[in-house]
């Protein structure tokens, strides 16, 4: 069966994830987790490509990106996994390939999803029931976005500094999307855009994308505004 193609567009968010295989550990010590982000960081300056957001759980990663390059991402996961493969499989005596197969991807509408996204991301290990707040787990851009705690490798993204000129305004009200959990259907539908590779977003994101590459991309999904508190 034929590889789904990927979708890509200049500077438009994409949410990555990629699992270990068989959904077995990637990360096994704190020296793991710091080793990958020092490659993350390494990658995206070498590709130009901008992080907003991360987290680092166990058996996976998702990461949101932008970049005007494109193949900017896929070098980025190709350059990580050239170094963080051989790392794991050295230290822990391991063979062959660390993860489940391509990473997985889908284009987010900034408009709509893009802070539902980083709320989702960054959530992640209170979902999973590793953490009872999101600043309580050490490996994501949480600390960087909410807490204004310096991180070289998180970028701002434009509508995430909408939110205001004060960044410690901004971190407040960024902080205070967390006291409530997304919506079911914005879960769903931002589970089901990177499982499937379908664009996240209004019909008029799909219209635009499909506009730009010339052929069908799917239905985007929906969902409710960004500022969403319910």
């Amino acid at each position: 069966m034929p590889r789904k193609p990927r979708f890509f567009l200049p500077d438009i968010p994409n949410h990555v994830v990629q699992r270990g295989r068989n959904r077995d550990l990637i990360f096994f010590e704190s020296t793991d987790y710091y080793f990958y982000l020092d490659k993350l960081r390494e990658a995206i300056d070498k590709y130009y490509v901008y992080l907003h957001a991360h987290v680092l759980m166990t058996n996976h990663v998702h990461l949101l990106m932008s970049t005007a390059q494109p193949n900017g991402i896929s070098q980025v996961m190709q350059y990580v996994g050239r170094y963080y493969v051989p790392y794991v499989n050295q230290k822990y005596g391991y063979s062959g390939s660390l993860w489940e197969g391509r990473f997985k991807s889908n284009l987010i509408e900034s408009e709509s999803y893009l802070l539902a996204c980083m709320r989702y991301i960054e959530s992640n290990p209170v979902r999973a029931g590793m953490v009872e707040q999101p600043s309580d787990y050490l490996y994501s851009s949480y600390h960087a976005n909410a807490l204004g705690e310096k991180d070289l490798l998180v970028t701002p993204h434009a509508e995430f500094l909408k939110l205001s000129d004060d960044p410690v305004v901004r971190q407040t009200f960024y902080k205070d999307l967390f006291q409530q959990l997304l919506p079911d259907d914005m879960l769903q539908n931002l589970k089901n855009g990177y499982r499937s590779g379908t664009p996240v977003g209004s019909s008029r994101f799909t219209e635009k994308i499909e506009a730009v590459l010339g052929r069908k991309v799917g239905q985007a999904l929906r969902g409710r505004p960004k500022n969403s508190l319910t």
